[in-house]
């Protein structure tokens, strides 16, 4: 091969000049760090004792203590730590609650493998033995799951404690014995169908009205909608049905104009009248036809205009036009009616039935109510509040629990909570590294240690000495055969039987935390190599990097800038932004 110059190899250049590339351990470090510093934004949202977070982007402002929406809200810039906003929000999606949780311990197992990588461990080595950690500690925590049968009272004591547990860590605490029991009826409604839990956003509505206390929230076994924008005869119409038969449209029940393209030849002025009222004749067919199928109710998502609200209100039926879509949706699956894109050929059988429909004011707003609904399985909550952050925070928090409840139903198994589980199943994977040879012991025992996180950060947000009470919790979980359900009592700065307390979650909320950690820990140790592409769009982007390739030196863009930079400045004339050597700019009047 031949040589350059001076003997050197010319530069082989492979990447865009101003791409940012960093691999190696300090690369590996500096992503760990970079996931530490977001988990310390909502670190103290931990617990029933959790603070909340203001987070203002300029438009609106959130106030929460929901992991997952002050993740979301963040706008995580790290390529590594985005990871952390990723399982924030499947923990959100798959179980409703521990989103806090997840990302506490995926950053706390990162924290105790940092030593391992600075020692020079293979990462290899270390997602190993995490892996499989992960996998017994998943399995110890089906082993401790408690089972149920929601047939029988305890059952449905156990669904309540769920839901008290999932609202205890929030803004409506207070209120749980109002939203539990609310919360749980509109869940096991949905049960009665084998799809009806799956669909559960579509299936339970959440309306939000600002004003009025928070006990004024009210559950709704059936439809809720606002009253939509009215035409002129609305208050004509009557306003109270019992067993009324519903008709579903999507159909624009509105006299509108030709287009403005048309065009309609005529030879006698005379004929012109025909063809308005061919117009007009075309409309009242379309309501004829809604009217003769023998519907006491319409409803469309589109407008309905003036001279159908008064053609309907004549009739003694009432009509409401451009309904939103999930309304119109979760009215057809209450009432058995089926939505239809044109009013010819409609017989009884599109038509769905309630046993009560009434207009009924709530606040400032009207609402419309469907109750007493042949399938049983839709629901609507009413929220009321002072302020719509606070509505806002109740909307997000009523989400979380119906999640927890819909996830103990499906699972019929619950664990006890306040760090009761993560000190047992901690206990256990110290007991199992004793058989482990080499490495995997340490990684294993720091993989324990890291399940600490929880306890101890439910005690820090309280306030109490979190080294005290869990030394306490070690001892009564290692000594006491009746100790694996121990864990922090939030009242008193002590210990406490858990499961006794009422302290319950879903074990699936437990096994999905662990393993989904354990899986985000595993990705970001598996990342020896970070490259990030300068903005093609960005035209100063290319002359960012500073020494070029090869040799060292500063790359050819840099160098003539700076010389032109140079040479301008000592004319006085413009320059590009590159200062040349012993050059400065001007602070004030007229500089930079």
């Amino acid at each position: 091969m031949s040589m350059g110059p001076m003997g050197m190899r010319p530069g082989i250049i492979l990447l865009r000049e101003g791409t940012d590339t960093s691999q190696g351990k300090a690369q590996l470090i500096s992503n760990i760090n970079a996931c530490q510093a977001v988990a310390d934004a909502v670190r103290t949202t931990l617990g029933p004792r959790g603070m909340d977070k203001l987070v203002a982007d300029g438009r609106r402002v959130t106030i929460s203590n929901d992991g997952a929406t002050i993740m979301r809200l963040l706008e995580v810039e790290h390529p590594a730590a985005k990871t952390l906003v990723d399982i924030s929000m499947s923990q959100d999606a798959e179980v409703g609650d521990g989103t806090t949780s997840v990302v506490l311990l995926a950053v706390e197992i990162l924290k105790q493998m940092k030593p391992f990588v600075e020692e020079g461990v293979h990462p290899q080595i270390i997602i190993r033995n995490i892996r499989s950690a992960a996998a017994i500690a998943v399995q110890k925590v089906l082993d401790l799951a408690v089972f149920f049968d929601i047939s029988t009272p305890e059952g449905e004591e156990m669904l309540l404690k769920t839901a008290s547990t999932a609202l205890n860590s929030k803004l409506i605490a207070s209120h749980q014995d109002l939203f539990a029991p609310m919360i749980v009826d509109a869940v096991k409604s949905l049960s009665a169908d084998e799809d009806g839990l799956d669909d559960l956003r579509g299936m339970i509505g959440i309306k939000k009205i600002p004003g009025g206390d928070v006990r004024s929230s009210f559950l709704v076994k059936g439809v809720a909608f606002k009253k939509t924008f009215s035409y002129a005869g609305f208050e004509q119409m009557t306003k109270h049905f019992d067993n009324p038969k519903i008709l579903l449209l999507n159909v624009e029940l509105e006299l509108k104009n030709e287009k403005e393209n048309a065009e309609v030849r005529i030879e006698d002025p005379s004929e012109y009248q025909s063809i308005v009222d061919a117009e007009w004749q075309v409309i009242y067919d379309k309501l004829d036809s809604c009217v003769n199928c023998g519907a006491n109710i319409v409803l469309s998502k589109l407008p309905i205009g003036d001279l159908a609200t008064q053609y309907f209100a004549d009739r003694g039926l009432f009509c409401a036009g451009r309904v939103e879509e999930a309304d119109m949706k979760r009215v057809a699956k209450a009432t058995g009616a089926t939505i239809q894109t044109s009013t010819s050929g409609i017989f009884d059988g599109v038509l769905g039935n309630c046993a009560k429909f009434e207009e009924k004011q709530v606040g400032d707003e009207r609402f419309n109510l469907f109750t007493g609904c042949p399938n049983s399985l839709t629901s609507t909550m009413v929220l009321r509040g002072g302020s719509e952050q606070f509505i806002a925070e109740s909307e997000r928090s009523i989400h979380d629990a119906l999640m927890v409840v819909k996830r103990s139903l499906k699972s019929r198994s619950v664990v006890a909570g306040g760090g009761a589980v993560e000190l047992e199943v901690a206990k256990h994977l110290r007991e199992h590294a004793l058989g482990i040879e080499g490495k995997g012991q340490l990684i294993v025992n720091a993989f324990a240690k890291a399940l600490e996180i929880v306890p101890r950060q439910l005690c820090d947000n309280a306030g109490f000495d979190s080294n005290d009470i869990l030394s306490a919790l070690r001892r009564k979980h290692t000594q006491d055969a009746d100790g694996k359900w121990y864990g922090v009592d939030i009242e008193k700065g002590d210990i406490i039987d858990t499961f006794e307390a009422g302290i319950w979650e879903p074990s699936d909320n437990k096994s999905f935390s662990l393993a989904s950690a354990a899986e985000a820990a595993g990705v970001i140790l598996s990342i020896d190599e970070t490259v990030i592409n300068p903005r093609s769009q960005d035209p100063g982007a290319a002359g960012m990097m500073g020494p070029g390739p090869g040799n060292g030196g500063p790359g050819l863009s840099n160098t003539m800038a700076g010389a032109m930079d140079q040479a301008n400045a000592q004319k006085g004339g413009s320059r590009s932004g590159n200062l040349g050597n012993g050059v400065s700019y001007m602070k004030g009047r007229g500089g930079g």
